[in-house]
């Protein structure tokens, strides 16, 4: 099977044109009429993955943050961006990430922090429909769901630590009423908040907000913080879906590579 197969099953279910604008989902580098030896799956391309898929001998590497937001002016050692390109390219890597077409695409990120988090009834939120290629496709920024039974805040914050394994959970006042509906936008979520208050919802889990977007929300919803890099550690497990489906005998590993560059003490 050739790498382009592989690339054409994960934009069937998160098509291009469902990422933002300033985003730079898809093919990042590499010649994708290569047969595919085998796919890496990880969140962020860093030289210590590249060197796993190398060892590993896959020759695509599945993202779900780009190595290229930015344009390069020049190709050399004096970045992380640029020495991964090199890397890459010297060692005839193909690169392809599936960012916010992910997370906006139906049964993506946000999904599948739902379902993580046990959620029951999910569908998006302030859903839109986009024409792709003659077919209707929805999507949306954020998913709706509900807990199976109502549960006060701290248990539904303790239901997060223990569905997402975080050492630490930015959350504000605790609500003083049960929590059922759950408002989910993983990443830096925090634009969504306002969707979350208009639908009445009772709870907010998100990556990560900028602080002045905390305030003024005491006892109008309970809102959950878990880190970026945390509310999409299981990215891995739908590209893993989507790649098994139409190759399932290609090896495909999930990196072993901790990317995340945030460290608690």
């Amino acid at each position: 099977m050739k790498i382009k197969e592989i690339i054409a099953a994960l934009e069937q279910f998160a098509p291009l044109p469902l990422q933002e604008s300033y985003d730079n989902a898809g093919l990042q580098c590499g010649l994708t009429e290569t047969e595919v030896s085998g796919a890496l799956l990880c969140l962020d391309v860093t030289e210590e993955v590249l060197h796993e898929a190398i060892d590993l001998g896959c020759n695509l590497i599945v993202a779900h943050h780009p190595l290229l937001f930015h344009g390069l002016k020049q190709v050399t050692d004096m970045t992380q961006v640029q020495r991964c390109l090199r890397m890459a390219i010297q060692n005839d890597l193909c690169i392809y990430a599936a960012h916010t077409n992910l997370d906006s695409a139906e049964d993506g990120v946000n999904f599948k922090m739902a379902e993580k988090l046990g959620l029951i009834d999910v569908q998006l939120l302030s859903p839109r429909t986009v024409s792709i290629g003659g077919r209707q496709v929805k999507a949306g920024n954020a998913v709706v769901g509900y807990l199976p039974v109502g549960e006060d805040s701290l248990a539904f914050l303790q239901r997060v630590k223990q569905a997402f394994h975080v050492e630490a959970l930015q959350h504000n006042q605790l609500l003083e009423r049960p929590i059922e509906s759950v408002v989910i936008c993983g990443g830096a979520g925090d634009f969504a908040l306002d969707e979350a208050l208009a639908a009445e919802a009772d709870a907010f889990l998100t990556g990560e907000m900028h602080y002045h977007t905390w305030f003024g929300h005491e006892q109008q919803i309970q809102i959950a913080v878990l880190g970026h890099y945390e509310s999409e550690q299981f990215t891995r497990e739908i590209f893993r879906n989507v790649i098994e489906d139409v190759a399932p005998t290609l090896p495909v590993y999930d990196t072993e590579v901790n990317t995340n560059p945030i460290r608690i003490l």
